[in-house]
């Protein structure tokens, strides 16, 4: 999956209507007015829901903006600011915080679980709406440090998944 098709479902997931859209996005340090949001949020058929990709290029659609990694990253930053309020940074600490080179799922699910104040029993019962089972050391493994012995890439099925139960919770 890629980035704008996370961002496609993490609206759905969560109902976020375009005007908070917009805000979140300025949260997170990028301008963006509504009608570039709705760009971004357009469904391309880039690749299917088995990864296979087509031969729909960008230029193909006019009305399309990709969410490169700083795009998506900076979403999530102010979707936190956007949920939990603006934190004071610690003296010697940058007033934004520095993006990272993880992988878009692995940030997602870090970055959804501080927004939402999710503990770990709640991811993992997030997961099992979507009727997939993640033990805890799974879990451990996608919420690690790049880098970390353990660390392990989230996989695009665990992401839709924990999307898809999001949508189950939130959406009742």
């Amino acid at each position: 999956m890629d980035n704008n098709d996370l961002l496609i479902r993490l609206r759905y997931a969560l109902d976020i209507k375009n005007k908070d859209m917009v805000e979140i996005f300025k949260l997170g340090g990028v301008e963006l007015s509504k009608e570039e949001v709705l760009k971004v949020l357009t469904k391309t058929p880039e690749s299917d829901d088995e990864g296979n990709d087509s031969i729909w290029t960008e230029q193909d659609n006019e009305d399309y903006i990709k969410a490169d990694d700083h795009l998506f990253e900076s979403f999530l930053n102010g979707f936190i600011i956007f949920k939990r309020g603006k934190q004071e940074p610690k003296p010697g600490q940058p007033e934004i915080p520095a993006l990272t080179n993880e992988r878009s799922n692995n940030l997602l699910l870090k970055k959804v679980k501080i927004a939402l104040q999710l503990n770990s029993e709640d991811v993992l019962e997030i997961w099992d709406l979507a009727g997939v089972t993640v033990t805890r050391g799974e879990m451990g493994a996608l919420l690690r440090k790049v880098g970390h012995k353990n660390y392990k890439e989230c996989g695009d099925r665990y992401a839709r998944n924990f999307l898809k139960g999001l949508a189950i919770k939130y959406r009742k």
